[in-house]
Order: structure tokens, then sequence, then C-alpha cells
């Protein structure tokens, strides 16, 4: 049985399983859900908990199985949590957990949790995953996405009877405190909890956040990896770009890693631009890319306004930053290789941000 993650806190008030299945790779949302579980589980007698962690190809998995088969010694009831952090259980782990699957069914006794990271397509199609998925309850943990984080940080500040100010105050606020903390889920879980503590609700201001006290308060805790910087790129949203480049290079992110991504991308553009013209449909052309998920709505959205001309341009000037970025010097462009990756990434977002409308940050 699959369940979204905002579907647990109702699903746990209708009853509790004796099998979950956690996965997904933002650890705050699987920390939290896990808490949920617990503090369910508690309130129905589940006194004792074991926790075990799946490390390395000869991990005994026995003492799992003796542990999700018996009964406890010192309660009526009992948690077995099983951590795989390589979503990888191996041959003896696909058995075992395909017979703690079979063993939770009709168990009151004990409540199995299983954690696992981001499952690719290939985990999910195995035995050991379909068995916990119809024995038991599989959430996916899924990331904040940039766009929605504002009204993510909103809805956390509610729960501790804060708000910001109503209006367009509100949102530069939002919007500035979304920039600071962008993919660091954790950093702006703290965040929030400090202007709990800087600005109580019972305090000057009735819980109401200006953009002042969230300036001074919230740190620049934001962490960038070069998948969504393509996704910004594509989007058209130059700011946020700049911002993703800088904060990639005060984290040491190799230059060779981000030209790639860019690079990667333009070529992609290039390819499918190709296909359509000798008569591929695009929805072909991007299948036959690879190119699906949130990319492949921006190669969809941005395709039509990219000429041949203008693509031939960009893979000239990939070719140009892969020079730079390993120590070469060219005419007209900056000899810094962060720099150059900077004017190439804002060649290709001008291009693909739309005219007509103020850009999305």
């Amino acid at each position: 049985m699959q369940l979204a993650a905002n579907q647990l806190v109702h699903h746990l008030q209708r009853g509790l399983k004796s099998l979950y299945t956690l996965h997904g790779d933002e650890p705050l949302l699987q920390q939290e859900a896990l808490d949920a579980i617990r503090a369910t589980a508690r309130q129905q007698g589940y006194t004792e908990r074991t926790s075990h962690t799946v490390a390395g190809a000869h991990f005994d998995w026995s003492e799992v199985l003796a542990a999700g088969g018996s009964l406890s010694l010192f309660a009526d009831k009992q948690i077995v949590e099983i951590r795989i952090p390589s979503g990888k259980p191996g041959k003896d782990g696909s058995t075992a957990l395909q017979q703690l699957a079979e063993m939770a069914q009709g168990n009151d006794s004990t409540l199995t949790v299983v954690m696992l990271p981001r499952m690719d397509k290939m985990s999910k199609s195995s035995a050991w995953f379909a068995a916990l998925e119809s024995f038991g309850v599989t959430l996916q943990v899924d990331p904040v996405e940039r766009a929605v984080l504002p009204q993510w940080i909103a809805q956390r500040l509610a729960v501790q009877g804060q708000r910001v100010a109503a209006g367009e105050e509100g949102q530069r606020t939002l919007q500035f405190f979304a920039d600071r903390v962008e993919g660091n889920l954790l950093a702006a879980h703290q965040e929030i909890q400090k202007l709990g503590l800087l600005y109580p609700v019972d305090g000057a201001g009735g819980g109401v956040l200006g953009f002042k006290q969230v300036e001074s308060a919230v740190l620049n805790v934001a962490r960038y990896d070069v998948f969504k910087l393509s996704e910004a790129v594509l989007a058209g949203q130059s700011l946020r770009v700049q911002r993703m480049l800088d904060g990639l290079q005060a984290e040491g992110e190799a230059e060779v890693l981000v030209h790639y991504t860019l690079s990667e991308d333009i070529r992609a553009l290039k390819r499918v631009k190709d296909a359509i013209a000798q008569g591929r449909p695009l929805p072909m052309a991007l299948r036959e890319q690879r190119i699906w998920g949130p990319r492949e709505r921006l190669f969809e959205r941005v395709l039509p306004r990219l000429s041949d001309t203008a693509l031939s341009q960009l893979l000239q000037s990939a070719h140009v930053v892969d020079g730079i970025v390993k120590g070469l010097k060219q005419p007209d462009w900056p000899a810094s290789g962060w720099q150059a990756l900077h004017r190439l990434a804002l060649q290709l977002c001008a291009l693909c941000a739309v005219q007509t409308r103020a850009e999305k940050l």
C-alpha cells in the first residue's frame, strides 16, 4: 500500500499497521514521519524499541529476523527499526525483508519500520520492495521544491503561532527566507524554531514577523546542487542562477561538473531540436534523449523559442568554457572558470526566460 506523506497523520488516526517503509532523501521529513509512527505506537502500548543499521555485504540478518519474529521479553509490544542507508540490502537482505514482510501479517505485537534512501526504478521493481509494499505501507518522502518552499515555511511558522506580514511585504519576506535556506530543509526547520525563540507569540507584535526581523535572524544556510542549477537555468531564473553558482563555488563544487551539467543541457536541446527538424514528434524526441520529469516540461516550454543559430552559438560558448575551466585562456572571455560559467549559464538563461513576465525566483 502506497501512502503520500501528507496522508500519514490521517492514516495513523484510523489505525496503525504492523509494517511501514519510509524512503526518500529528505532526512527531516523522514524523521518526522518516523516520530509520528513512534508516537502513535507508544499510545497503543509499543513500549520497547530496537534499531538495526544494515552496513556492509556481510551483515547478519538473523538478529533482525529473530527480533521481528519473537515476542518482547520486557513488554507486550515492540518496535523494530531497520535502516538501510545504501538502499541495497543484498541477496541475503532481500530474502530476509521478504520474510519480515510476510511475518508482519497479523502480527499485533511487533511493529516493523524500514528506512531507505530515495529508491530508483530498478530498486522499486525488486521482489523485496514489492513485498514491503504488498504486506505493509510504503511512504515516499519527497524534497520540498523551491517553488513551494515559501508556503512550507509559512505553514511551519503558523504551527508555532507566527506569520509574516500581509501583502507584498509578507511575500517578500517568505521569498527571502526561502533563498536563505533552499536545499537545506533541516537548517530551515532550525531557523524557523529560532524565530519562535527570538520573537515569542506572547511578545510585542503578536506573532507577526516583519522583513527586518527575518533578515537579521535567518542565516544563509542554503545548499545547492548542479541538478537544481540546471532546472533554474532552463526556467530562466537569472537571479537564482547567480545565487546558486555563488553557492556552489563557496561549497567547493568542481568547475568541470558544473560545466558538464550546463553543456549537457545545451547539447540535449540541440539534439532534440535537430530531431524535430527531421520530422520526429517532440514527445518521441524527448524520450530518445532521456528527458523526463521537470526537465521535460522545461524543454517543452523553451524549445520553440530557441533557434538553430542560438543553439549553435551556445555550443560554441560551451566549448570555449570547457577550455577555460581546464586552464586555457580565451580572448574576450573571463580568465576565471567560475566567471566563465556565470557567463555561459546566463547566456542560456536569457534565451530560456519568458520576456513578457517578471522573473519567478
